[in-house]
This record gives structure tokens, C-alpha cells and sequence, in this order.
């Protein structure tokens, strides 16, 4: 079963999707799956509705939201910040683990690109009230990433942001990135972890998800590298791959 759900954050409206397993006698696990850089609550080739299609067969519901300024939800995108999608996350976090059909217990994390950041944020500031994370091509260091798309996008004068393929980034986002350490705050995070990247993926270093292994999860984390796949698993069988071990990992 899904439905549309509405979420405020600060008087402003989340939107999203809600997923239920329809023959639930209990209350039921939950993923939370958000989003990345410019992305909404469906992803490329409606990646995130198919994650949670598939999630729904296992008997377990998903919520994939929009963050504010992004896809359907209130905001403008200059006013994205890491920090600020990291305090919209522990908004949904909060209600899904209040939902009365939703164990509290068993809520996990899923985010892609820079929604794996912000994902792994999260788990390391609330490392009891999450079963388990999924990162995928996780864009821990966006800060390095966000230099490049500044030397290489107009400045608009007017809107004091650059213009990212139509989206303005804020200065405030460039400045926020540096104010904070990805790896310390992820690494207090001491529960399972899956990691998967693609080994052709352009726009966020396979290094990357190498370094949330290393740096933060050691040993608790499974990498697993999907072979030849690009940034978004724009295959059918990279897809395929990509759900099949999201779905084993969380039964």
C-alpha cells in the first residue's frame, strides 16, 4: 500500500511517499531513504519507488520524502544546506520511529550521494535509534566536490549563489561544508553498515565509500562494488544488483 504524506519542519511542508506491506499483523520494520544532490524521492529511473516496492514484499514499509527546496516539498533550493537537510532527516526520523505502525526498534537508514551524507550524519548523532545504514555512492566529501562545480559555474550576482545546471547553490552551503568533520561524526555509528558503489561511478569517487569503511565503520561495513555500474545504476541489471543486496541486507 502507498500513500502520500505530508511532514512540517520548521513551517514548511516535506512531501513524500509512504509504503506499507499490505498483510502486516505487527507493526513493521521501516527504511527511510533519502535522497541526493539535486534528486527527489523518486531518483533516476524511479530507482527509490522500486527500492521500496521491493521493500514492501519483504513486509517492510519505506518513506521517501523530498527535502525542502527540492522536488515537491516547500523551500528553495539556495537555501539547501547539508545541515539543514541533517535536521529535516532527524524531523522524519523522529516521525517514523512515532508511527503507530512502525517498530521503533527497527527503523533503517538508506541514503544516496549526498543523502548518504546526510544519512551518515544522522546515524553518528542518533547511533541508538538506527538498526542499521545503507549508504549508496556516498558523497562524504562533498566539500572537494562542491570546489569544482563553484570553479566551474556563473556566479549570479542578484541571487549571491551559483548557478549548478539551473539550481542555485547558496554560498551559505559552499561556507557550512568546511564547518564540520564527515568521517568523526559518522564513525559513533556502531551497528551494521552496507556500502555500495558503482566502479565506473564519475561523480562520486569509489575512494569515498572506501574511506567511510576505513575511517568511520572498519569492520562493521560491507562494501560491495557493482561492476562497470555508473552513479545512478542507470542498468537494468545494476539496478537489479543494487536492490537484490539492499533487500538482503535489511531481512
Amino acid at each position: 500500500m502507498q500513500q502520500a504524506v505530508s511532514l512540517l519542519h520548521k513551517n514548511k511542508v516535506m512531501r513524500g511517499m509512504a509504503h506499507f506491506p499490505l498483510l502486516a499483523q505487527k507493526k513493521a520494520p521501516a527504511v527511510i531513504l533519502l535522497h541526493g544532490f539535486t534528486g527527489s524521492k523518486l531518483e533516476p529511473h524511479r530507482f527509490f519507488l522500486k527500492i521500496s516496492r521491493a521493500l514492501e514484499e519483504l513486509g517492510i514499509a519505506s518513506f521517501r520524502f523530498d527535502f525542502l527546496g527540492s522536488g515537491e516539498s516547500d523551500g528553495n533550493f539556495e537555501d539547501m544546506t547539508v545541515l539543514n537537510e541533517l535536521a529535516e532527516a532527524e524531523t522524519i526520523l523522529e516521525y517514523v520511529q512515532s508511527h503507530p505502525e512502525i517498530d521503533k526498534e527497527k527503523v533503517i537508514v538508506l541514503g544516496f550521494s549526498m543523502g548518504g551524507l546526510v544519512a551518515s550524519l544522522l546515524a553518528g548523532d542518533h547511533p541508538e535509534e538506527i538498526e542499521k545504514l545503507i549508504l549508496l555512492a556516498p558523497a562524504g566529501n562533498m566539500a572537494e566536490k562542491v570546489k569544482v562545480m563553484e570553479k566551474n559555474s556563473a556566479y549570479i550576482k542578484e541571487e549571491n549563489a551559483f548557478d549548478i545546471g539551473g539550481n542555485l547553490i547558496g554560498k551559505d552551503f559552499i561556507a557550512e561544508l568546511n564547518s564540520f568533520n564527515v568521517w568523526e561524526r559518522a564513525k559513533s555509528f556502531e551497528r551494521d553498515v552496507l556500502i555500495i558503489h558503482g566502479t565506473r561511478d564519475e561523480a562520486v569517487s569509489i575512494e569515498e565509500s572506501k574511506k567511510y569503511q576505513e575511517k568511520c565503520y572498519q569492520g562493521r561495513a560491507a562494501l560491495h562494488l557493482v561492476t562497470g555500474a555508473d552513479h545512478t545504476f542507470n542498468s537494468y541489471y545494476w539496478e537489479k544488483e543494487v536492490i537484490e543486496n539492499i533487500c538482503h541486507f535489511v531481512k
